[in-house]
């Protein structure tokens, strides 16, 4: 084998190069990358809303081993190793390791979301026009509206009888099962449509869910369809139309995650965004037993929509549940919750936009993630002048780097678009207000806030890796 030049050398110490993740996999991790991308694929099958993530998350976590916050204050004390989770409203959860120094001298925290952009039902949605039964939706988050016309829609979520029983509604999952839909214009009759700025073609008033057009059999009945429609819930679930009024129900693209590419490299499906770090993440920590710092997994709702209610990270729940463990261990001050947040190390686990080879005139190629370029890490979001953003201190991730470098993470950095094109942001500055060291690390991505996302299977395995990293560290 020839030698290597001396110019040569010098590049390689020199000049910082971003690898791409599938060459820098180890023997026998090819496998893992796609046995770890099955079981995402079901996680993302089982949890198309919130509420479902949530159920299956602390499903797979009593499973191992995890107790409740209740039972934990039931026993009156926590030790390391114990492990614990607590819920919030079905909503948000959080997943304790409890390490051996103890939660008062700081957590290693992933921090990830839950929602996704999405349709929601109306307080009182049903109608008849046209000889169509339809639902109005007002859309959740940042949407382009007319990506969710023509296209084959589901119904999940809950509705409370008037008896106070509780329904899980879900229709359009299963092959045997109708699926829903918004029509669009024929582009024989679309000339005012086409002509129209993009995000005015379609309206947020005119995505109108068809669901049923078959009248209800009899004489002197106003809305024929409707009253079928309605017959049709009432049979199956026992419902009446009030219950819409107390109801959360969302409307998600229909069919299962899909494998994409020849070579099945790549995954699209709903809400990735921000499924895929809380899937690492909640993984990561099940794995992770006896750690030296108290890790905690924390997946949050409402973030899509600002972080607020009590649901969302904005909300006091993870501090009060923190302050109770703190109690457990005989912390009880607020000064000692203080500190507890303030000691403590934060991955905000939320996707990257990937570079687009369709689009590349939004990104700085040079700053930008790449798709198989593996885990992200973002300095700051914002946008433009990084308005509303954490941004990261530089003492802080010189010791993120070090951990993914020595545990064989592929990373790379990120950063959402140029200068002046937009921006967005995480959950990262609400932690960081705390006083806790935070960045932004998570999974590059294709089509954000499509109805249908797409990842790289190598990037949510480095994902993984690197929250394990960190968690181990």
């Amino acid at each position: 084998m020839a030698e290597k030049s001396l110019e040569k050398e010098l590049q390689d110490q020199l000049v910082k190069k971003f690898n791409n993740a599938w060459e820098q996999l180890k023997p026998g991790e090819l496998e893992r990358v796609f046995e770890f991308g099955e079981s995402y694929k079901h996680f993302m099958d089982m949890g198309k809303t919130e509420r479902e993530c949530v159920d299956e998350i602390v499903k797979n976590a009593i499973g191992q081993g995890f107790i409740s916050l209740k039972e934990a204050i039931r026993k009156g004390n926590i030790k390391a190793g114990d492990k614990i989770y607590a819920e919030n409203k079905n909503k948000s959860v959080a997943l304790f390791v409890v390490g051996k120094e103890g939660i008062h001298k700081g957590m290693r925290i992933v921090g990830s979301h839950l929602d996704a952009p999405r349709l929601d039902l109306k307080a009182f949605p049903l109608y008849e026009d046209g000889g169509l039964a339809l639902l109005k939706t007002h859309y959740y988050g940042g949407v382009k509206k007319y990506q969710w016309v023509a296209i084959p829609l589901a119904l999940h979520g809950v509705i409370f009888k008037k008896n106070g029983e509780k329904v899980s509604i879900n229709i359009g999952e299963e092959e045997n099962e109708p699926v829903l839909y918004i029509s669009d214009l024929l582009p024989h009759l679309a000339k005012d449509q086409m002509a129209k700025k993009m995000d005015e073609g379609i309206t947020g008033e005119g995505l109108n869910v068809i669901i049923g057009n078959i009248p209800y059999s009899g004489e002197g009945i106003d809305e024929k369809v409707k009253l079928n429609v309605l017959n049709l819930l009432n049979e199956k679930y026992g419902i009446v139309e009030e219950d819409f009024t107390v109801a959360e129900i969302e409307i998600v693209p229909a069919g299962k995650a899909r494998d994409v590419g020849l070579d099945r490299s790549m995954i699209a499906a709903h809400g990735h965004d921000d499924r895929v770090c809380s899937f690492a993440a909640y993984q990561a920590v099940l794995e992770t037993s006896a750690p030296k710092d108290t890790i905690v997994g924390l997946f949050v709702d409402k973030e899509e929509v600002g972080s607020m209610g009590n649901t969302g990270a904005e909300s006091m729940f993870f501090e009060d549940v923190v302050a109770e463990l703190l109690a457990l261990e005989g912390k009880t001050t607020y000064l000692d919750l203080r500190r507890a947040m303030s000691s403590s190390k934060v991955l905000s686990g939320d996707v990257m936009a990937g570079f687009d080879p369709n689009f590349p005139e939004v990104l700085d190629r040079r700053n930008a993630a790449f798709i198989s370029k593996g885990v992200t890490l973002t300095k700051y979001t914002g946008a433009r002048g990084k308005g509303g953003c954490n941004d990261a201190n530089a003492e802080f991730l010189a010791e993120i780097r070090d951990i993914f470098n020595n545990h064989d993470v592929t990373w790379q950095i990120g950063e959402l678009g140029k200068v002046d094109q937009g921006g967005g942001g995480t959950i990262a500055y609400i932690l960081a207000n705390r006083g806790a060291e935070v960045v932004d690390c998570g999974t590059p991505m294709l089509s954000m806030h499509a109805p249908i996302e797409l990842i790289s299977k190598v990037d949510l395995y480095m994902t993984y890796k690197a929250y394990k990293a960190f968690y181990q560290y």
